[in-house]
């Protein structure tokens, strides 16, 4: 028996008729095609989008087995774990567009780092963090073991030492619904965010070694793999913005047909961007499909889409519309 659409999918094919709003449709048909075929999903996560609380949707995604493997910031990757434990502490800022330099430093001196119209409370979120993931990383250092950024936040969520602190229901974290499936991710440039600042300080101190950290480069070795074990019936790319979650996972397939000379590599399977970057001056996030097949990442014949709008409003339709919502 064929699964009907809800209403929220069946007012998109109703009203999302043209322009970027037919794309969205095209999209999330080409998506659940992908998924139809047996195919496999990377979905990569740039920007702020778990302080966006995409994780209200995307953990259900996961839940749901239609997301294999997902490549995100180190920024994403710790934000969805702070929005658990210290929602109620953030500070929404609706007029964030009329701040002046002096409110923006009486947001700081209030311990209030702001994302858009969003404050991370840095005493709830960040210390609350760094005090328990301390202990993680200092004891796998004792057992002279290594492991991967996303491994040790797995490590924190599944320990239950965050319990106390939760603050929204736990279906909403897209990390625990990750952690919870042992989910693949690649977190690349996982130093440029708050954890890996912390976890530099500790190493300046002497407190750690960087060696305990797996680097980026064992993400790429491990993606490489990934590929390889995953790609029988094609595995498609679906970028939520631009920058390095999305430039450095869709860069292995180059890696494995030119560098490895494994020319047996299958190109993506079906390639999609959530983007409101401007296509010009050599930007990765504003590069449109057609220039990755110059790269060898994409195919002639790999289906492409381009939305170009505010991923906080696309992404969570085009994943309702693979929820039957």
């Amino acid at each position: 028996m064929t699964k009907t659409k809800g209403e929220i999918s069946n007012f998109i094919e109703k009203y999302y008729l043209h322009f970027n709003a037919a794309a969205l449709v095209d999209a999330a048909k080409g998506y659940e095609d992908q998924l139809k075929q047996g195919s496999k999903m990377l979905v990569s996560l740039a920007g702020a989008m778990s302080t966006a609380e995409l994780g209200k949707i995307f953990a259900e995604v996961i839940r749901q087995d239609k997301v294999h493997i997902v490549s995100c910031t180190g920024a994403n990757l710790e934000e969805d774990i702070m929005n658990l434990v210290a929602h109620s502490h953030y500070k929404r800022v609706p007029n964030y567009r009329d701040l002046t330099p002096q409110d923006e430093w009486d947001l700081l001196e209030k311990g209030l780092n702001r994302v858009t119209d969003t404050c991370i409370p840095e005493h709830e979120a960040f210390r609350r963090l760094q005090k328990h993931i301390f202990e993680i990383w200092k004891k796998a250092e004792d057992a002279g073991e290594r492991y991967l950024p996303h491994e040790f936040m797995y490590k924190l969520l599944l320990s239950g030492v965050l319990e106390e602190y939760y603050e929204i229901d736990l279906k909403d974290s897209w990390m625990y619904a990750a952690a919870e499936k042992n989910l693949p991710i690649v977190c690349p440039g996982w130093e440029d965010s708050t954890m890996g600042n912390i976890f530099a300080s500790y190493v300046v101190k002497g407190e750690l070694k960087a060696s305990t950290m797996k680097s980026g480069i064992e993400y790429m070795t491990f993606l490489a793999d990934w590929y390889t074990a995953n790609s029988e019936k094609g595995i498609g790319f679906f970028q939520i913005g631009g920058g390095i979650a999305g430039d450095f996972p869709i860069c292995v397939v180059p890696m494995l047909y030119q560098d490895l000379e494994r020319t047996d590599t299958p190109f993506w399977s079906y390639f999609c961007q959530i983007s409101d970057s401007t296509t010009s001056y050599g930007s990765y996030s504003g590069a449109v499909p057609n220039e990755k097949i110059t790269w060898g990442k994409l195919d002639i014949n790999t289906p492409k889409f381009i939305i170009e709008s505010d991923a906080t409003i696309v992404a969570p339709l085009i994943f309702a519309y693979l929820l039957d919502m």
